[in-house]
């Protein structure tokens, strides 16, 4: 999805042509037959993963008006804004500007870019642009932004089914038909390995339910395919198409799409792999010598521990509603942070020892009931979860081992 970050330029847009879509308003009341056009211009994925799912954006004609009305506006400089993006309290803004500024934009980033006339009739297009005039007044175009259920594509459709007066009907791809919210991003997130990882660690089971039609369009490239079969009821009652005719306004250059697959190397499934041998080479070792490698085991902890920490924020603090429940957190905790505490401390071995038979315990009942919980994982947790489990299972057996050997 497109995010406009340049924010003193996208605010003095919003002061240049408030004014303007006012007037378009205005000119509306005066003169009721003039005629204004609608479009929904869709901007295909970049190489940003912010743009990885496009951008929508509705195009409103009328006369030698030409506006784009963006509901990706964010203020990247706001008080707070990376602590409330990750607490869920991220707000955006729509604006109107000249289209052209907007074209200007993504032509020079090399997106390709869409647009779908549609076939509103004229009191319809009216309609709409009342409502657009007073979504646009300062009291009311900052919105709450919700990455699935409220975003850049969600809020054009959105008005335009409140113009309609009707909810429009869709026909899916084939390929769409068992798609969650994750499925989706797996697929768009292809090329982005490492981002994806971080989506399956932050976000739990509630991205995991099958999809409606609808809520497909979360995502702007699947809103252009979803349109290309919307239809709605006419003044008689049949169903008409709703787009009307589907144009190329630029081609976008092969650099502006998404990076090419990331190497294997560079995979988290490589790196969970190659941590895992580590593991068991350093596991094999300590078992013969009867002795823990702590520098190994603090590293590896502290890194469970910080992402223990990170969901634990989003799962009882941040407001996102797809974060919690997570599962993970039976594995990825605070109390993973025990481990680079304590284990140079002998006083604390005993500590130690219950902590790592209660994390073996979670984790082997975090395996065995996995597949009931609705949330999916990341092929890379497994060599992961295994070599923390080895670690447990090490530690326990080396401090037994050495209280029945005779001093």
């Amino acid at each position: 999805m497109r995010i406009i970050n340049k924010v003193s330029a996208a605010i003095a847009a919003m002061l240049l042509t408030a004014a303007t879509f006012g007037d378009l308003q205005a000119r509306n009341e005066v003169l009721p037959d003039d005629s204004i056009s609608v479009s929904l211009i869709t901007c295909l994925p970049g190489n940003q993963v912010y743009e990885l799912e496009g951008h929508t954006a509705l195009r409103i004609k009328r006369g030698d008006n030409d506006l784009a009305v963006n509901y990706g506006i964010f203020d990247f400089d706001s008080p707070n804004f990376i602590y409330r993006f990750v607490k869920g309290e991220t707000d955006y803004m729509v604006a109107a500007y000249p289209f052209e500024y907007f074209m200007a934009d993504y032509m020079r980033h090399g997106r390709r870019v869409v647009e779908q006339h549609l076939g509103l009739t004229q009191p319809q297009a009216h309609r709409l642009s009342e409502l657009l005039s007073e979504n646009l007044q300062p009291e009311n175009r900052t919105y709450r932004y919700n990455y699935v259920k409220d975003n850049c594509a969600t809020r054009p459709l959105a008005m335009l089914e409140a113009a309609i007066g009707d909810t429009l009907s869709f026909t899916a791809p084939d390929h769409t038909a068992d798609w969650t919210f994750r499925n989706a991003m797996r697929q768009y997130h292809a090329n982005y390995p490492w981002y994806q990882f971080g989506i399956d660690l932050a976000l739990g089971s509630g991205i995991d339910y099958k999809l409606s039609t609808r809520e497909k369009s979360f995502a702007p490239e699947m809103l252009l395919a979803l349109m290309s079969t919307a239809t709605l009821r006419d003044s008689t009652g049949n169903q008409v198409p709703l787009v009307n005719s589907t144009e190329t306004l630029w081609e976008g250059e092969p650099s502006g799409g998404p990076l090419p697959p990331s190497p294997w190397h560079s995979t988290p499934m490589f790196v969970a792999l190659c941590l895992l041998a580590a593991t068991a080479i350093v596991t094999i070792h300590d078992c013969i010598l009867r002795r823990v490698t702590r520098w190994f085991d603090s590293i590896l902890f502290t890194l469970f521990g910080i992402a223990g920490c990170v969901i634990t924020f989003l799962v009882f603090v941040s407001s996102h509603e797809a974060t919690s429940p997570n599962w993970l957190i039976v594995w990825l905790n605070p109390f993973c942070l025990i481990v680079p505490l304590f284990i140079y401390t002998k006083k604390c071995a005993g500590l130690l020892k219950w902590y790592e038979i209660i994390n073996f315990a979670a984790l082997f009942l975090l395996s065995v009931t996995w597949p009931f919980t609705g949330q999916s994982g990341n092929s890379a947790f497994i060599p992961l979860l295994i070599s923390d489990a080895m670690l447990s299972v090490r530690y326990i057996y080396i401090t037994c081992v050495e209280r029945k050997t005779p001093a």
